[in-house]
């Protein structure tokens, strides 16, 4: 049974005068990558796939330098498009990302609609996992890993499927050949599936 891992990345530098795609990891972010690259299952990964945003692609060059493995880059994978609004302040950008999940067949404030961003990633993801064999990790980011999520769950779109806590750097696991989720969404220090 081949296993995938959908990660997040851990938390970034937040500069409002960068664009969002374009952020790295902070200090903190960059431990937290390094850590989860020295985790057992890493070793066993066949295949790294990555969004082509900064954040995630550090992320995932974490994994590589741990297995030796190419990252394979995909535009696709990349966060829901929010450049209509640009940086929005912590409440804000909270206040939109409710908007966002609660009504997915609207583009709220210009954002790309959560219908559009899930039937996105479940194409990117699938071709994926077509094109590669094996232990496969994703790292992609929190609103698409939710609406991959609830896709691979058959739940409607809802916050409720988000990842925990703030910041990132949370993973959850399904089955390659069933899509079956055999872990839900687990900070990268607490994960114990090999």
């Amino acid at each position: 049974m081949s296993r995938v891992w959908l990660l997040t990345h851990p938390e970034v530098a937040i500069d409002p005068a960068v664009p969002v795609t374009e952020w790295g990891l902070s200090p903190r972010g960059r431990a937290r990558a390094e850590a989860v690259a020295r985790q057992g299952w890493v070793r066993n990964l066949r295949h790294i796939a990555s969004s082509a945003e900064r954040k995630a692609r550090d992320t995932a060059e974490g994994l590589s330098a741990a297995t030796g493995l190419p990252v394979r880059v995909l535009h696709e994978l990349g966060e829901n498009d929010r450049s209509a609004t640009g940086y929005l302040p912590p409440p804000a950008f909270e206040a939109m990302a409710d908007a966002f999940f609660a009504r997915p067949e609207e583009s709220v404030r210009g954002w790309e609609r959560a219908a559009d961003a899930q039937a996105r990633m479940v194409a990117a993801v699938e071709r994926v996992l077509a094109e590669s064999e094996g232990a496969t990790a994703i790292v992609a980011h929190g609103a698409v890993g939710a609406l991959l999520l609830c896709h691979l769950q058959g739940w409607p779109i809802g916050r409720g499927a988000d990842q925990p806590g703030r910041g990132g750097g949370n993973l959850y696991v399904f089955e390659k050949d069933s899509r079956k989720v055999t872990q839900g969404w687990t900070a990268f220090e607490h994960n114990e599936q090999e």
